[in-house]
């Protein structure tokens, strides 16, 4: 039996305190992304592309409009927001910098409040993760910034002619097993320092991505940051470097390089609800 004040396994309470302070942390955010020339937007609740987005499509709240179209409840924002800015309100408005304040929901009944930014028509990475790391810096915390790029556990796949699934599922075990010396080395990778040192010996086809990685790494400006080229995200569009941040076991943040409407993009989304965990400890 259920009770009419129960509220369903996943969703979100916040009165009193817990919503002040949750208000308090989306207001300073979006004051720091509004010094920053970003404009606001609230996008629908409900979406026709989510399965563009999501990984495990099993995820998505799904059900039928008017017409027996499928629709999805938002389970992520990034390429609804640049979709909607460039084809719907493009003769409107030319501005290429978002900021959106708006929950993601996820099956059965699962809940995520978000502050989240994308950068239309922008291509480099370090921006929108210095972006980030100067509003962790404005919170006074310093989760760890782990840093990635999604192109090269692709090309080791290749490479060394082994399923993908490995690096999505993050069986590292299986990957020792291989007893290759370089994707031994690429495994351990934590640092810059780590990363200069293996680029020598991995193949060919695998060097300019992960020399990407060591550029771009070496642009941020962030003293708790560590380097995993292998990691594999749950996100279908990033294409490029990409990032998380992460404090024990809570995802603070999810960010990257994405390709939508003919051009490169960024963004990221911080989860409110584990920041206000964080910052209350």
């Amino acid at each position: 039996m259920v009770f009419e004040h129960e509220i369903p396994k996943g969703s979100r309470l916040y009165f009193g305190k817990a919503a002040k302070a949750k208000r308090a942390l989306e207001n300073k955010v979006c004051q720091i992304l509004e010094n920053k020339d970003f404009e606001e937007i609230i996008t629908p609740n409900f979406s026709y592309s989510q399965h563009q987005s999501i990984e495990n499509e099993k995820k998505l709240i799904k059900f039928s409009d008017e017409k027996n179209e499928q629709v999805s409840l938002r389970a992520d924002s990034t390429l609804d927001v640049v979709r909607i800015i460039s084809k719907r309100l493009g003769r409107t408005t030319k501005h290429k910098k978002w900021f959106y304040v708006q929950p993601v929901f996820t099956y059965p009944s699962t809940e995520e409040y978000q502050i989240g930014c994308e950068w239309i028509g922008h291509d480099n990475i370090a921006d929108i993760m210095n972006l980030t790391t100067d509003i962790l810096k404005a919170l006074n915390v310093e989760p760890i910034l782990q840093i990635s790029n999604i192109n090269i556990p692709k090309l080791v796949a290749v490479e060394l002619n082994i399923d993908i699934e490995l690096f999505k599922n993050g069986e590292i075990a299986s990957l020792f097993k291989l007893k290759c010396d370089w994707l031994n080395k690429l495994i351990k990778v934590k640092s810059i320092e780590d990363l200069e040192e293996v680029i020598s010996l991995v193949p060919t086809s695998i060097k300019d991505e992960l020399e990407k990685l060591l550029n771009r790494a070496k642009e941020v400006n962030y003293t708790n940051s560590i380097i995993a080229p292998l990691y594999y995200g749950s996100l279908k569009y990033y294409d490029g470097i990409y990032y998380r941040v992460i404090s024990d076991n809570l995802t603070i943040c999810k960010g990257g390089m994405y390709s939508s409407e003919g051009s490169c993009s960024l963004g990221f989304a911080l989860y409110t609800d584990s920041l206000l965990k964080i910052l209350e400890d």
